[in-house]
């Protein structure tokens, strides 16, 4: 791997920035967990009820479209990440609670801005996939060749 000295070094010492134009750097994969809907969906659901937490059937409900198996394996990647904390209650049967850890709300901010781009912007990208033979709200832009 090679890394740049001044401005990176391999991923993991504090405080070091990753090569994001490296194949093997992590960043792209966080990129990739912040980029998905859900998890921007899970962040604002969860940083609107902050400090408090929310059980799994609630963070259901408020994130409208989002099955059981993806909710449970975002929450747990966000979870591995120090995104989020969970808590299991001794009860029958057990419930379970998710809150924010300030790492997850520091990370509010740059998607509620990313969320507002695409909610100001959407009519027109649509109209660019239309005038491109795509779709709107159809994923995969049809390139000319």
């Amino acid at each position: 791997m090679a890394w740049q000295e001044s401005t990176f070094a391999p991923p993991g010492e504090p405080g070091v920035t990753g090569d994001l134009f490296s194949p093997d750097c992590p960043t792209r994969q966080l990129l990739d967990r912040i980029g998905d809907k859900w998890t921007s969906m899970l962040i604002k659901v969860l940083a609107e009820s902050h400090p408090e937490e929310l059980g799994f059937a609630e963070l259901r409900r408020r994130a409208p479209g989002v099955s059981n198996k993806m909710l449970s394996q975002t929450l747990q990647s966000l979870c591995r990440d120090g995104l989020v904390t969970r808590r299991v209650e001794a009860s029958v049967p057990p419930r379970v609670h998710y809150a924010l850890t300030s790492l997850g709300l520091s990370l509010d901010a740059p998607l509620a801005a990313v969320r507002a781009w695409a909610e100001q912007h959407i009519s027109t990208i649509e109209a660019s996939r239309r005038s491109q033979g795509g779709q709107p709200g159809v994923t995969g832009m049809h390139l000319p060749q």
